[in-house]
C-alpha cells in the first residue's frame, strides 16, 4: 500500500483498499465525516468552527503537509494560503494578511524560529496567531525551551480532530482566530514575548 493511500485512510478520505489493523482500523474511524445514517455524534460537544472565508496560510516545505492541511482547512470553507519557505510565507503573511498561521518549524533556509520572530516584531503581522508545527523530536524540544511567542503548537503526524481543536481554542466570540493572552500562552507553553527572544 502506498503512502496516499495510507494518508488517505488516516484522514478518513474514501473507503481503504484493503483490511486495516485493528489500532489503524479505530484511528481512521475516529477521524472519518459523520456518514448519512443516524447514529450517536463522535464528538462529545458539537466544534465551534472559525467562519467560513477565513484566511489560512500554511508554511510547510513538504508538499504533502501542505496538501493534506489545505485540503482539511478547505473541506471547512476556510480560504487557504500556501508557502513552501518562510521567506515566501512572510511576504504572503505582509501582503495577504491571514487570519492563522500554522508555520512548520524546520524549513529550508529561514527556520520557523526565525520566521515567527519575524512576524512578531512586525506591526502588520504580530497580532496573526501562529499555530507551529513539527515532526522533528529535536525541534520540538527548542519549541519548548524557546516558548518565543507561538500560540500553539502541533507535533507531526497530526489528526484532522486535534487540527480543528487547536483552531477551536484560538476562536473568540465572533469565530475569529485570536492571539491567547500572554498568561494562556506561558500556560500552554508557547509563551514569552519574541520582542525579548
Amino acid at each position: 500500500m502506498d503512502v496516499y493511500e495510507r494518508i488517505k485512510r488516516l484522514f478518513g478520505w474514501g473507503k481503504p483498499a484493503a483490511p486495516v489493523a485493528h489500532a489503524e482500523a479505530s484511528e481512521a474511524a475516529a477521524d472519518k465525516p459523520a456518514s448519512a445514517s443516524p447514529g450517536p455524534e463522535r464528538r462529545g460537544k458539537a466544534r465551534t468552527n472559525a467562519r467560513p472565508g477565513t484566511r489560512m496560510l500554511v508554511i510547510d516545505d513538504s508538499a504533502t503537509i501542505v496538501a493534506l492541511l489545505s485540503r482539511m482547512l478547505r473541506q471547512n470553507d476556510y480560504h487557504v494560503l500556501e508557502a513552501s519557505d518562510a521567506e515566501q510565507g512572510l511576504e504572503i503573511a505582509r501582503n495577504q494578511s491571514p487570519e492563522l498561521v500554522f508555520l512548520d518549524i524546520v524549513l529550508p533556509g529561514m527556520d520557523g524560529f526565525a520566521a515567527l520572530r519575524q512576524l512578531r516584531r512586525d506591526p502588520q503581522t504580530r497580532d496573526i496567531p501562529v499555530i507551529m508545527i513539527s515532526g522533528n523530536e529535536q525541534a520540538t524540544e527548542q519549541f519548548y525551551v524557546h516558548r518565543i511567542g507561538a500560540d500553539d503548537f502541533m507535533k507531526k503526524p497530526f489528526s484532522r480532530a486535534e487540527v480543528f481543536a487547536r483552531i477551536e481554542r484560538l476562536l473568540d466570540a465572533n469565530r475569529v482566530p485570536k492571539r491567547l493572552p500572554t498568561a494562556s500562552r506561558v500556560a500552554a507553553g508557547t509563551g514569552d514575548d519574541p520582542e525579548t527572544a
